[in-house]
């Protein structure tokens, strides 16, 4: 797959694509699931965010940047895959990560410990501070540029409009990978773990640019976090955005957006016994690592949604396995209490 778009934005190849896809022996005869494994995008950049990064670093480049400065949780995915991608293209990173006390930041484990053997400039902020985290990615880029450098600043989770090609060219991927799976007579749900937006934002302006509905795919995201009326929102201003800049014609509308809400469970990042435990089966049924945060969750919402309405998504769900598996490293005396 070369050119998606006549105005489809530079971008450096970074992620190994196309990722594959395959049906699971998990779940029942009422609802198939297939998995694409965007947790095969790569082994230290492994995930959804590679896909983005490779837009936002093309970028960065292309200004002659000599740092990048996003920001994220203290386990942050997209904060170590974006240190990967800087080093890998020589670039500096700074890593703004949240964490409850910033005078005594986490132990390194699990993403941390990547982010700190790749060299990234960890800046610890409370979870108050968080609120200001624009500001705070400004003063870093104020920072940088004080001191000779060239910054470019990634947004959170790399959830942008430019981020968001990312997964328009996913969903291109899908739409083959789909093709003889889906019609509009067994119609087939993407469903995604929505986190920061840019993911949804993607898949929903590919789902429209291809024609994709009139082929029987439609797109639904379980939040990780947050709540359905914040990504609805999220999304359409990177839709948007998308529109101003490129002028696409996708023409989104909030009845595009299908947020799956109610399984954000006790909180971001923060586990329930019932959602280790289906990251257990699914590993013990299919030898697939999902990840407590993103994948684990959102797949454990599709798992309550089938018990509680089996027609919810139709006949056949394509998760999209979005990575995260170093996650599951940062606390495992809590993973092991359902083995």
């Amino acid at each position: 797959m070369t050119s998606l778009h006549a105005r489809e934005p530079r971008r450096v190849p970074l992620a190994n694509q196309p990722t594959r896809g395959h049906w699971m022996r998990y779940g029942d005869d009422a609802t198939r699931i297939w998995i694409k494994r965007d947790d095969h995008t790569g082994s230290e950049l492994m995930g959804n965010k590679v896909r983005k990064l490779e837009y936002l670093m093309a970028e960065a480049v292309g200004e002659g940047a000599t740092h990048v400065i996003t920001c994220g949780g203290e386990q942050s995915n997209h904060a170590r895959a974006t240190a990967f991608a800087a080093t890998q293209l020589g670039l500096k990173s700074v890593l703004i990560l949240r964490t409850d006390d910033p005078e005594k930041p986490p132990p390194p484990t699990g993403n941390i410990l990547l982010d700190r053997l790749v060299g990234a400039e960890l800046v610890w902020i409370s979870r108050r501070a968080w609120r200001d985290r624009n500001r705070l990615l400004a003063e870093q880029a104020d920072r940088v540029r004080a001191a000779g450098g060239v910054p470019y600043i990634v947004p959170e989770g790399g959830s942008n409009a430019l981020g968001s090609w990312g997964y328009i060219r996913a969903m291109r991927e899908l739409a083959d990978d789909l093709a003889g799976i889906a019609s509009p007579e067994a119609p087939v749900t993407v469903v995604y773990a929505c986190g920061s937006g840019g993911t949804g934002a993607g898949l929903i302006l590919g789902a429209k640019l291809f024609g994709l509905a009139e082929r029987g795919i439609r797109v639904a995201g379980v939040n990780v976090c947050d709540d359905r009326p914040y990504f609805v929102d999220a999304i359409m201003r990177i839709c948007d955005e998308a529109e101003g800049r490129w002028q696409l014609g996708c023409n989104v509308t909030a009845d595009d957006i299908d947020i799956v809400d109610g399984h954000v469970g006790i909180g971001y990042a923060k586990s329930r016994p019932e959602e280790l435990a289906t990251i257990r089966d699914v590993c013990r049924s299919d030898g697939i690592v999902l990840d407590p945060v993103y994948t684990g969750k959102a797949f454990h919402g599709v798992v309550c949604e089938l018990r509680a309405n089996p027609g919810r998504f139709g006949k056949t769900v394509a998760f999209i396995h979005t990575g995260g598996m170093f996650g599951l490293f940062a606390d495992p005396d809590t993973v092991a209490t359902v083995l």
